[in-house]
């Protein structure tokens, strides 16, 4: 933000023209650093209001000290998703401002200068075994600059718990995430009470026919309700990124 301020600067003071101005706009749109094992995409932000964000699972240790370095030292948040625990003793050894959260796995950085969280995203979930989703989902919203408010084991078995948190968060909300396994119910109940968008979330939780949460997203993909779209088996990111951008919308310059 702070280039294109600077940009816009030397534009109203007449030292740079509007048309060079454009070229170097859409160019602070396409850079990114060569890292060797990565193509780093610090334009990100500028682009899509979010940083890059490091998917852990399948990169060393290594890699992933490397490329949260690169983003801390260019001011972005430090955003690792899926990290074992193992990984995260190497990488919070070398850097111990870097915080992890076990339960989803996740590495977290924010700056200093990040702005204070906007609107209002309900993040819920069925059971307490969709926790490590629902928390994906939480604190990578929070990451973005989202507020969350979570709500924990409401699930159709017992439905009367959902109904208190229908009154204290529903009604605020400007989107809802619902993560849920076995059969997947919960999110079209949820959508039956709320006039907001809802983001369902399946989880491989479940007994045997559960299919490792395919039971989950089909039930979610057939839901009666209206106003529901599904992301993938356990994405809390996925749904967290989405949610986002509805709850914090991008100005776009025309």
């Amino acid at each position: 933000m702070d280039r294109l301020k600077n940009l816009l600067e030397e534009v109203a003071s007449g030292s740079l023209a509007p048309v060079d101005a454009m070229e170097r706009f859409y160019g602070m749109g396409l850079s990114f650093e060569e890292l060797g094992h990565t193509k780093l995409d610090l334009s990100r932000c500028s682009r899509r209001g979010v940083p890059e964000v490091v998917y852990g699972a399948t990169k060393t240790a290594e890699q992933i000290l490397e490329i949260a370095i690169h983003l801390d030292n260019a001011h972005q948040t430090v955003l690792c998703t899926r990290v074992s625990e193992d990984k995260a003793q190497v990488i919070c050894a070398a850097r111990p401002d870097f915080v992890y959260h076990s339960v989803p796995g996740i590495i977290l950085k924010r700056q200093p200068e990040s702005p204070a969280p906007r609107g209002l995203v309900a993040v819920m979930s069925a059971g307490t075994s969709d926790l490590p989703v629902l928390e994906e989902a939480a604190i990578c919203l929070e990451a973005m600059g989202s507020k969350v408010e979570r709500v924990h084991d409401v699930g159709v078995a017992g439905i009367h718990r959902l109904f208190s948190a229908a009154e204290n968060v529903l009604r605020r909300a400007n989107v809802v995430i619902v993560i849920a396994g076995m059969e997947g119910a919960l999110p079209s109940v949820v959508a039956g009470l709320t006039d907001v968008p809802v983001i369902a979330v399946p989880t491989s939780i479940g007994y045997g026919a559960s299919f490792g949460g395919i039971s989950a997203l089909l039930g979610m993909l057939t839901a009666c309700s209206g106003g529901i779209g599904v992301v993938n088996i356990d994405n809390g990111f996925g749904a967290a990124m989405l949610a986002h951008l509805i709850n914090c919308p991008a100005h776009h310059i025309d």
